[in-house]
């Protein structure tokens, strides 16, 4: 089976996954998403495990919301806390539209190495812009991972590895049976932050929240 066979039976699995999701979400509580409790699968920056503070977004790699809030409102946020250990910031997968890109880069971070994880969601968001304007997707992930210090064959083995692929099933599954069903969606110590405008939580609003957290005895 050709790699690009083998890719177009991932994106088809993935895109029937997808929908799967869609029709949780219908059915789907609204409570309990961002629990700070740590859920298999967490990638993590920031304090250890059982901070004071634990903020988890839930985003996906092809939601041009969530790209927007990453290039906007990342950078001060990582500065304020994340790099001075204030709080434990989690990273949650969740797949948007078109989902077999968004499943296949989802896989390839965890393939570069929890190192490199966030390096590599963050290069995918940064280049949304590349394939909505006609460039292959695949391409740009291949890219990606390459940066990333995988070659093509250890990331077609990556995207079509069905133990890889059910891990990433799950982890939707979770966090669509938690309540969540839009991305990004943000929430500090378990309690959702929304900022009225669809580009995910101002810094204001996290920063509030974060600030009345730690503040507390």
């Amino acid at each position: 089976m050709s790699a690009q066979t083998k890719y177009a039976a991932m994106s088809r699995r993935a895109a029937m996954t997808a929908a799967a999701m869609a029709a949780m979400a219908t059915l789907a509580g609204c409570n309990g998403g961002g629990t700070p409790t740590a859920a298999e699968g967490d990638m993590a920056l920031g304090a250890a495990e059982g901070a004071k503070v634990t903020v988890i977004e839930y985003a996906s790699v092809t939601c041009p919301h969530c790209a927007t809030w990453q290039e906007q409102t990342w950078p001060a946020f990582k500065a304020a806390y994340v790099d001075t250990n204030k709080v434990r910031y989690v990273f949650r997968e969740l797949p948007t539209p078109p989902a077999n890109v968004a499943v296949a880069g989802f896989m390839i971070a965890r393939c570069a190495g929890e190192d490199k994880y966030f390096d590599v969601i963050h290069g995918i968001m940064a280049s949304q812009g590349e394939w909505r304007a006609g460039v292959n997707p695949r391409d740009t992930l291949f890219r990606i991972g390459n940066g990333a210090g995988l070659n093509n064959d250890q990331i077609d083995a990556c995207i079509t590895d069905p133990a890889n692929l059910k891990a990433s099933e799950e982890r939707s599954e979770a966090a669509m049976k938690a309540g969540v069903n839009s991305t990004p969606a943000f929430f500090v110590n378990g309690v959702e932050v929304v900022t009225p405008g669809g580009e995910g939580a101002s810094m204001a609003d996290l920063s509030r929240a974060i600030e009345a957290e730690l503040a507390k005895g």
